[in-house]
């Protein structure tokens, strides 16, 4: 997929997630989750620009997504000062979730796309495709991307009348 493909398949993703965090009180960590997860969404294809390193190659892995999550979790460890260690371990487990989801959903939707992802790299070759449609297919991108502003606004919409 594309871009605005991959800003869609994130807003999607994110949504529900976002709704609930923002439905317990974190409204504003709920905007910029969501924004951290639209913004490295389409961190994955950096491998377009990286000498040595195929395209949906080693970026495009379970793995990568852990090790993102792993490193906004540690960037969130440091930033955190609040007084309570719950809330702390919270704030971290939330940047995780975001890190890895916003790998996630740039998975899921290379997945749709006939050269699929190979998702348990180096455990396993094995290459993973719905066959949907190509990347390049205008008309998939901005029906992903009105899908996640859809979502989003639903989600929105949740919180405004339940909140």
């Amino acid at each position: 997929m594309y871009q605005y493909g991959h800003y869609g398949a994130a807003l999607l993703a994110y949504a529900p997630i976002g709704a609930a965090v923002a439905l317990a009180g974190f409204e504003a960590a709920a905007i910029v989750g969501g924004a951290v997860c639209v913004s490295l969404s389409t961190l994955p294809d950096v491998d377009h620009r990286l000498p040595l390193i195929a395209h949906r190659g080693p970026t495009h892995t379970l793995l990568f997504a852990v090790l993102v999550g792993a490193a906004l979790a540690a960037a969130a460890a440091v930033l955190v000062e609040a007084a309570s260690p719950f809330v702390d371990v919270a704030f971290v487990g939330f940047a995780f979730l975001v890190g890895s989801l916003s790998i996630g959903s740039h998975l899921l939707a290379d997945a749709l796309t006939p050269m699929g992802i190979r998702p348990f790299w180096p455990v396993s070759r094995r290459r993973y495709t719905l066959n949907a449609t190509p990347a390049k297919s205008p008309v998939a991108n901005y029906a992903l991307l009105l899908a996640g502003i859809a979502a989003t606004a639903v989600a929105a919409g949740v919180v405004v009348t339940i909140g």
